[in-house]
């Protein structure tokens, strides 16, 4: 499995207030994170135990992001490095109440060639699977290679924008979104309707649509499936949508059907809710199958009451 996406650095601070036009505010806290879809659901679906291989571009400042990935089992030797440029970050102020205000630079992740694609597709051939969000650039150009491979390419598409509108999504095979991208895709608002409307126009497509607490649906021509969210007490759902991907992905790869991978990947994203942070909630797969035998225990000892 291929994931072709962004690597972003995360640099957080805590602030009481966010600073104004002209105004200077300190500092109460710092963190520096690794992030960026690419980096988030290459670690999830190597949690899941799938085979991951991270392609895309970073700066002379990237090492962290080579460390954390590598410290995670997903192999690295499609990420090229760039001393010249810097890597993609976010600026990240979070204020006394929660709130927080995000400034984003795309850096190396919008700097990769034409060229640098074609030299990481020429390793994988036809039914490899190649996952792609729109956090870099070139997407179109990726499709059109990975399709004319016969590569499953896997889009998440967020952010929705021109580009994800121009694709066509007849080239590709498995469609991940949630609710508000699926509107933004469709013109459409109920979650019945956005799955009539893709599968309408694109009738060999696979669509799941996350709906938050109200779990996933799945599509295609023949089925459809609905999985439920598990009830969790949740405090933070910032790595839920890349650890559901993630987890349905890897599942996917290792020959499960598209049911089995629904349950499996809904079970990771509401552990993943029930911790603070982003790369710390994703779980590992003896994680979320300790959290499903206990699930089922309750369900036994309730029954038995």
């Amino acid at each position: 499995m291929l994931n072709y996406g962004a690597l972003y650095i995360d640099r957080i601070y805590t602030v009481d207030s966010f600073a104004h036009p002209g105004e200077a505010v300190s500092s109460t806290g710092f963190s520096l994170t690794p992030g960026g879809k690419g980096l988030m659901q290459s670690i999830a679906a190597a949690r899941a135990g799938a085979l991951v291989y991270q392609a895309g571009k970073i700066g002379a400042d990237g090492q962290m992001l080579l460390d954390v990935l590598s410290e995670n089992g997903v192999h690295t030797g499609y990420i090229k490095k760039v001393n010249g440029s810097y890597c993609g970050h976010t600026v990240t102020q979070v204020n006394k109440y929660g709130n927080n205000c995000i400034l984003q630079h795309g850096g190396t992740n919008y700097e990769i060639t034409p060229d640098e694609i074609d030299q990481v597709l020429d390793s994988f051939s036809a039914g490899d699977i190649l996952i792609i969000q729109n956090e870099i650039n070139n997407i179109p150009y990726i499709v059109e290679k990975a399709s004319n491979k016969y590569l499953k390419i896997v889009l998440n598409p967020s952010p929705v924008n021109s580009v994800v509108k121009d694709l066509d999504l007849n080239k590709i095979s498995y469609l991940i979104l949630n609710e508000v991208e699926g509107g933004e895709l469709t013109g459409e608002s109920r979650p019945v309707r956005i799955m009539d409307n893709l599968l309408s126009h694109f009738p060999h497509l696979k669509v799941v649509l996350t709906l938050g607490k109200f779990g996933t649906i799945y599509g295609d021509e023949l089925n459809r499936i609905q999985q439920g969210a598990y009830p969790v007490e949740a405090v933070d759902s910032t790595a839920a949508g890349d650890t559901f991907l993630g987890y349905f992905i890897s599942r996917i790869a290792m020959g499960s059907p598209s049911w089995s991978a629904m349950k499996i990947a809904a079970l990771a994203a509401a552990l993943s809710v029930t911790r603070v942070g982003a790369l710390t909630s994703i779980p590992s797969w003896g994680e979320v199958l300790r959290f499903s035998a206990d699930r089922e225990k309750d369900k036994m000892q309730k029954s038995v009451i």
